[in-house]
């Protein structure tokens, strides 16, 4: 798989050309775009690194198969034409996304396969699964969302904790949301608190309650390193690169579903 990776100088950019040079699978990166310098010993003297106005064209001359990217969503939208433009498919792990940027991705999606998630992790796949029971099991008790980031990261709450939320909404209909609390602040019957904490360099971290009135339930996930999600992406370029235009899922990649909805357990 010939790979390109936007937003190479960033944290996540980083993470995936590391990966990537650490596969074995037939990964072979020929181009990185990003608005900085980017380190030519990260990158390997057969890359071409260039900068992102001449995206479209690098994807094109180096024949890519795939783009990955974790950047910022309007720079996203400008890689999705590029792919569009360039018949390369797409897999983005870029969050805090309008509608706007949603209807970008789909109108690339006409002409190549795209394929976006808030997360590239098996164990939060799984969690996105076991809250939704969850929250249908339990469906009279008390649900709060706490989730961790790193304090550079600019969206709250995150685009994984939104994912989970949603998994709640779609086992117990739409649920209005309380995002902290603070004063006089009763708790109504059925919304579900949501607390974003962002401090130091933490991975991630997104843990869900269920309580009752003698017990309470905690579904936590943890990540250690932003390479588990680099390594989730590239599974995912693999996955996605000569399928037919189209939008994706990354429960499509695990085979946890078939057509974009998970698979009831």
């Amino acid at each position: 798989m010939r790979l390109a990776v936007t937003g190479a100088s960033g944290r996540m950019g980083g993470e995936v050309l590391a990966a990537a040079a650490d596969r074995a699978d037939g990964v072979v990166l020929v181009a990185a775009s990003d608005p900085e310098s980017v380190d030519a010993d990260a990158v390997g003297e057969d890359t071409d690194v260039v900068a992102d106005a001449d995206l479209a064209a690098a994807l094109a001359e180096h024949e890519v198969d795939a783009l990955v990217d974790f950047t910022a969503p309007d720079a996203l939208a400008d890689y999705a034409a590029a792919c569009a433009d360039a018949g390369v498919a797409l897999v983005t792990g870029t969050t805090g996304l309008t509608d706007d940027h949603r209807a970008e991705l789909a109108d690339a999606a006409e002409s190549v396969p795209v394929l976006h998630a808030p997360n590239f992790s098996k164990g939060v796949a799984v969690l996105a699964r076991l809250v939704g029971d969850a929250a249908a099991a339990l469906a009279d008790y008390d649900v709060e969302l706490v989730e961790a980031h790193h304090n550079g990261k600019t969206d709250a709450p995150s685009g994984t904790a939104l994912s989970l939320l949603d998994a709640v909404d779609g086992a117990r209909g739409d649920s209005p949301r309380v995002h902290g609390r603070e004063g006089e602040a009763p708790r109504t019957e059925d919304e579900i608190g949501v607390h974003a904490v962002r401090a130091g360099d933490v991975t991630g971290m997104h843990e869900v309650w269920l309580a009752g009135g003698r017990e309470e339930l905690r579904l936590t996930h943890r990540a250690e390193s932003r390479r588990v999600f680099a390594e989730g992406a590239l599974d995912a370029a693999a996955w996605l690169a000569g399928r037919d235009a189209g939008q994706y899922s990354f429960a499509q990649v695990l085979g946890m579903t078939t057509d974009g909805t998970e698979v009831a357990a």
